[in-house]
């Protein structure tokens, strides 16, 4: 089973690259990094530690529900926080159960105390789903004797 850095790396060179916001940072200036990188959350970093992650799911539950102004509310007031995060060489399967168990879509990725990237549920499934096809075909060839 890969690990959560092996599949960081198997994921699209652009979505590779670790996009952050600090926690000062205006919800609608984080909205716009959002869509601007394509991606539905950002870790926030503070002090060159994720102090927690902000996400659409965030805003919409966190903001719009609340009547709150995205131009004068920071980052900070509506984060997910503490954060939950793994380290590189945890498996696949470990990274999806504290993802279930903690309810979570995005898991920041850490190798020695650093940030190194952020894998979002689909990452993972998908990356089970090509664990499990590679295993279904292996036991194919075993039963036919090839």
């Amino acid at each position: 089973m890969k690990t959560a850095a092996q599949v960081l790396k198997l994921k699209a060179v652009q979505n590779q690259q670790v996009h952050s916001i600090a926690p000062d940072i205006m919800v609608l200036d984080a909205l716009k990094i959002m869509a601007e990188k394509n991606v539905g959350a950002l870790p926030v970093i503070e002090g060159g530690q994720v102090v927690g992650v902000v996400s659409e799911r965030d805003y919409a539950r966190k903001v719009i529900l609340n009547g709150r102004s995205s131009v004068g509310t920071p980052v900070r007031e509506i984060m997910s926080s503490p954060v939950v995060t793994v380290e590189a060489q945890q498996c696949v399967e470990y990274c999806m159960a504290v993802m279930t168990d903690s309810h979570l879509r995005h898991l920041p990725v850490l190798e020695n105390g650093e940030l190194i990237g952020l894998l979002s549920i689909g990452d993972l499934v998908k990356e089970a789903l090509v664990e499990q096809a590679d295993l279904i075909q292996q036991l194919e060839h075993y039963i036919r004797g090839h």
